[in-house]
């Protein structure tokens, strides 16, 4: 885990940052760790979080990461731990199915820290950053379909919605327009070369967000299925995470906030007024998480002084009940 995950908005998809565990202090707050406990890392990324679980006490960490780079550089911490530490290459959408590869039906934590990593903003090579010329990359699992595919494939309509769903960028439709416009004399093959049209096309002040933000930021999630495996990803810790277990997840932007946030809603009933059943009527599922606390957490003034991806961090967390889980109706 990394501050490289989301962020600052001109970094979202910018320049290089140091490996700083955003809100880690809260983190671990919120999973208590103690001897014996299991946890999951779904995004292993620099290990941040890792490191401080297995500091904590005498626990054991399963950590997932998509970025085959990360699982290699992470070899010399699970040497150090002996055991303690399982790495794992694979989607955090299917955390449980890894834990249970690996002998665990349940687990006592599982923790999230949704986006990008520092690491692959800094490799130019990775394509995910407009202020470094690179290709035209942007894929976690350096594998399947990459950014410079859809811009130079996507026909204008779609290539539109994905800017303005996942960018959620005013000028997607004139954006996309001219991005057909210009591949069909030269495709689109390098970081700098998109970066520089939508730099031609969105006008900005000094003091703004770099011009392609958005766009790099659409693409991006478009690639790798972002919100999707979040999504999946929060099922699959409901399942593995035992009554009493800890669900933790740290989001960069307001797409991913609003997923963690109605899950947590749904699964708690937050915000669900009582009332009597009317005849006929059938009784809400019980609830599979309990929230404690006032939430967000958001990183205090010092941390957003040292570190300013912190800035836009959010921190949702929640307990399981005993409840049976919602997406399958197992008991946990």
């Amino acid at each position: 885990m990394t501050t490289g995950r989301g962020g600052d908005n001109e970094l979202a998809a910018g320049g290089p940052a140091r490996h700083i565990p955003v809100l880690l202090e809260a983190v671990i707050a919120a999973l208590r760790p103690a001897d014996g406990e299991v946890f999951i890392d779904g995004t292993f990324g620099a290990g941040g979080y890792t490191s401080a679980i297995l500091d904590a006490a005498k626990t054991r960490v399963i950590a997932i990461d998509r970025d085959p780079s990360a699982i290699e550089s992470g070899q010399s911490l699970a040497s150090i731990h002996h055991g303690r530490l399982i790495l794992v290459h694979g989607r955090f959408g299917e955390l449980d199915t890894i834990a249970s590869q690996h002998g665990f039906a349940q687990v006592d934590g599982v923790v999230l820290d949704i986006g990008v990593s520092s690491m692959q903003l800094d490799e130019a090579a990775r394509g995910f950053s407009f202020l470094q010329d690179g290709p035209l990359d942007m894929r976690m699992e350096q594998h399947g379909r990459s950014a410079a595919d859809i811009v130079n494939e996507m026909d204008e309509d779609e290539l539109a919605g994905i800017i303005y769903r996942y960018g959620e960028e005013r000028l997607s439709r004139k954006i996309a327009r001219a991005i057909v416009a210009d591949r069909k004399q030269k495709p689109f093959t390098t970081t700098r070369q998109l970066s520089e049209l939508i730099a031609r096309i969105v006008h900005h002040k000094p003091n703004d967000i770099h011009p392609a933000t958005r766009t790099f930021q659409a693409l991006r999630i478009a690639v790798n299925d972002e919100l999707g495996e979040l999504e999946r990803a929060l099922e699959a810790a409901e399942r593995i995470l035992r009554p009493g277990g800890r669900l933790v997840v740290v989001s960069f932007h307001s797409l991913e906030d609003r997923i963690v946030k109605q899950f947590f809603s749904a699964r708690s009933g937050r915000g669900r007024a009582p009332s009597r059943l009317l005849p006929g009527e059938t009784a809400p599922p019980e609830t599979t998480f309990r929230l404690e606390g006032k939430q967000p957490v958001s990183a205090g003034e010092d941390e957003m002084r040292s570190n300013r991806r912190a800035r836009s961090a959010r921190l949702r967390h929640g307990i399981r009940t005993g409840a049976a889980s919602a997406s399958t109706g197992r008991l946990a």
